[in-house]
């Protein structure tokens, strides 16, 4: 039986797996009686079950509703002592003084959350892409983390919008944070 390329999705160290299955659905089309052909079925539904390999940083496909509300749970469980710490506050005010430390912030929240996400490979899910260059899994992530830690900041009365720079700083602080969380919700293992 000739050997098959692995699926060019196929993360390098998972190949040999890929190859098993694919072998197996080749044997599948090959054989001719239907108790052959339930055999390799079997076998490969065994196969399956066996398989052990992590699942962390792989992405099924294009960003659907089951990710969003992965993203949403892993925003909400990493951004919740956020909300609810002092100390949240107490940066939002110190960088709410600072233009240069606003940015950074916001620099390395977005930075950490691209990182998790191209460890991930997001960017090779073409499905994910609108008009072939908008990452929609990055641009969804962080709309969830923003959307979330600013509702729940605001209805939770943790900023005072009487003073917006400083109440955009501190949900800004949580939202970034958030950011991270959704990105490993979104990539962690089903």
């Amino acid at each position: 039986m000739q050997r098959r390329e692995p699926h060019p999705e196929s993360p390098a160290d998972d190949t040999g797996i890929d190859d098993v299955f694919d072998e197996l659905e080749e044997l599948e089309g090959i054989v001719d009686s239907p108790e052959e052909r339930e055999q390799v079925r079997e076998t490969m539904r065994t196969l399956s079950r066996a398989d052990t390999r992590s699942r962390l940083g792989q992405l099924r496909g294009a960003f659907g509703s089951r990710d969003a509300g992965e993203a949403l749970v892993g925003s909400f469980l990493v951004g919740i002592p956020m909300i609810v710490e002092e100390g949240t506050l107490d940066v939002g005010r110190y960088i709410a003084e600072s233009p240069l430390y606003f940015g950074l912030t916001v620099a390395f929240g977005l930075t950490l959350t691209l990182g998790i996400l191209h460890a991930a490979r997001f960017t090779e899910i073409e499905a994910d892409l609108l008009f072939g260059i908008v990452p929609v899994r990055l641009i969804s992530i962080l709309t969830i983390a923003l959307v979330t830690a600013f509702g729940l900041m605001t209805i939770w009365g943790r900023v005072d919008w009487s003073t917006p720079w400083i109440a955009l700083s501190q949900a800004t602080v949580t939202a970034m944070v958030m950011a991270v969380g959704a990105a490993i919700g979104d990539i962690l293992p089903e």
